[in-house]
């Protein structure tokens, strides 16, 4: 039964285990299963006799199903979960990530993918061997693989994980399940059957926020009612533009840092720039970038009103505080789990929902690591292979990262909460390789040794900082933890030995000016800082190794060209019928 009567301020949690039904494993058995047909269907189709089919899906995909394999991609379980609890402990400024997606996708549409389209890569880190040389080809390919195969562990792991104990589904068999229906669907479907699932996954992530909305809703009499108890409890306090690179979020940490670090995801991340390159024209990639732009604020605003409905539902009796879950990413099942255990089927719906974000990051992964394997370390070295063979190739390549990724899942527990350990690696990691794409693109000086020497500095600094605030975690007056209560648990005998409200900041032991300082840097600074390192030393580098005396094929660089671009291609397709003679490179693709 449902511990929350209508109208109640406050909850009884029980073992929300207790309301998990057979209905609701029949429901999440469903979703692996269409998963899987998917895949059967589009090897049905014969994806798997060109590798061109297989890894870019012929480039031959249109802009909307695209934007929605953009969106789930990486808005994944980590959204799921992590984003509501971020909510809940720290308020909707999260939400303030909506502006830096913008400048993401308008940064990624405008300048990086008319460069990717043009030479006609599969591979993103082809442009390093045609911009630099080969090595750094295959440092960016290993660096990519090696953040692949970290983050896609997370997302592995920590769902299956917090639902586990929560919910008492089983851990070990969610994991491999997830594992193997990944594999399977990609190894048979290629590109094809993961943009196509990621549209179903897609659309279950929304319905599992819909639902948890829609019933806080009832509970609380209206969104009125949710939004005054996120008002009154500082919840919605969103606009904070205090300059302190050290405080964990601001106005200038979610804008700066997260367009920063979603620009090392969109704009050089091979996962998401194979799927522009599967587009058949480039207007329909750029059109893919700016619809994902509207899915990524949907997925954004349900996840944030999830949040501020698990606030209301909780706000005097803490569960976290209580002990009744061990950690903030267990937050969203439970109150699933005990808002909703009186509709069978329901909780099944969550269960799948969160795991379609699993699903639809980790194939993304292992199809984006099948892609740069062949097309970085095969080709190159084995010439005379045939379609049909890199084909299979490339399906044997699937299932070698299928199982590597669920070797990696057990890793994911060392790394703490979800979310800003998701983030966190993406700004190690990604930001160097962000850095020399955007040296070779921006900068014509720039060189070989400049990409060397500046990758190698924005990683070391990368992970100085990222380490470092791992093992000294940031006090509380820099990450503003929100007040949580257990005042009002006395009402089902759920009471510590005193009720006592969380305070958002408090005495801090004495620490060394590092670890106040450096440690304490925001985690969504980690991707900026690589970045601006791995740029700086680059251009110096260059500068001082003959930079400015060599040539550069002008299709590897930004130029105007890009900008007008668009304006050029809407006066040929609404101009004049004489400026219609001779349509742009969009409407003759071949």
């Amino acid at each position: 039964m449902s511990t929350i009567p209508p109208q109640s301020t406050a909850s009884k949690p029980v073992r929300a285990s207790e309301n998990f039904r057979a209905i609701d494993y029949v429901v999440f058995a469903a979703m692996l299963i269409i998963s899987a047909f998917i895949g059967m269907y589009y090897a049905y189709k014969g994806v798997h006799k060109c590798h061109k089919d297989y890894l870019i899906a012929g480039r031959k995909l249109s802009g909307p199903p695209v934007a929605l394999s953009l969106t789930a991609s990486f808005m994944s379980a980590v959204t799921v979960l992590g984003t509501p609890a971020e909510v809940y402990r720290f308020g909707a400024m999260f939400g303030v990530f909506a502006i830096s997606y913008v400048l993401m996708v308008v940064i990624t549409a405008e300048v990086f993918l008319p460069i990717y389209y043009r030479l006609e890569i599969t591979s993103a880190y082809e442009y390093l061997e045609l911009r630099y040389n080969r090595y750094l080809r295959l440092t960016g390919t290993t660096m990519f693989m090696i953040l692949t195969i970290l983050y896609t562990g997370i997302v592995i792991y920590s769902p299956s994980l917090a639902l586990n104990q929560v919910t008492g589904f089983q851990l070990w068999g969610s994991v491999i399940a997830t594992g193997v229906v990944c594999t399977f669907y990609c190894t048979l479907g290629g590109l094809k059957a993961v943009v196509w699932t990621d549209v179903f996954q897609f659309t279950l992530m929304i319905s599992g926020f819909l639902t948890v909305i829609i019933r806080t809703m009832i509970i609380k009499g209206g969104i009125g009612n949710v939004l005054k108890d996120a008002r009154q409890g500082g919840r919605l306090r969103i606009w904070d533009f205090n300059p302190s690179p050290m405080q964990r979020h601001t106005f200038w940490t979610l804008i700066v840092g997260g367009t920063f670090t979603w620009l090392g995801i969109y704009g050089v991340n091979q996962s998401q720039v194979q799927r522009y390159l599967a587009c058949k024209t480039r207007f329909h990639a750029k059109l893919a970038l700016y619809l994902n732009l509207v899915g990524l604020w949907i997925v954004l605003s349900s996840a944030v009103m999830s949040g501020l409905s698990m606030y209301s539902v909780y706000k005097d009796c803490d569960p976290l505080t209580l002990g009744l879950v061990k950690a903030p990413d267990q937050l969203m099942p439970f109150l699933v789990l005990d808002i909703l255990g009186d509709f069978p089927g329901i909780p099944g719906l969550f269960v799948a929902a969160t795991y379609s974000g699993t699903l639809s990051t980790v194939s993304s992964s292992i199809n984006a690591l099948a892609a740069v394997t062949v097309e970085d370390l095969v080709k190159p070295y084995f010439g005379t292979l045939t379609e049909a063979q890199l084909a299979w190739i490339s399906m044997g390549m699937n299932i070698l990262f299928g199982g590597v990724c669920l070797g990696m899942a057990g890793l994911a527990s060392l790394m703490g909460g979800l979310l800003q350990a998701a983030l966190s690696i993406f700004g190690i990691v990604g930001g160097p390789l962000f850095g020399i794409f955007s040296l070779g693109i921006l900068f014509p000086f720039g060189n070989a040794k400049g990409a060397f020497s500046g990758l190698i500095s924005g990683f070391i600094v990368g992970m100085w900082v990222g380490t470092g605030s791992h093992f000294h975690r940031p006090p509380p007056h820099r990450t503003l933890p929100l007040p949580l209560s257990t005042a009002g648990c006395e009402k089902f005998n759920l009471t510590t030995a005193a009720p006592f409200t969380t305070l958002s900041t408090g005495p801090t032991p004495t620490r060394s000016h590092i670890h106040d300082n450096w440690y304490s840097v925001s985690y969504l600074y980690f991707s900026t800082l690589a970045t601006l390192f791995t740029v700086i030393v680059g251009v110096i580098v260059s500068l001082s190794t003959g930079g400015l005396k060599q040539e550069v094929d002008r299709r590897l660089l930004f130029g105007k060209e890009e900008l007008m671009s668009n304006y050029m291609y809407l006066k040929a397709k609404f101009g004049t019928p004489a400026e219609k003679i001779h349509p742009t490179e969009e409407e003759n693709p071949e």
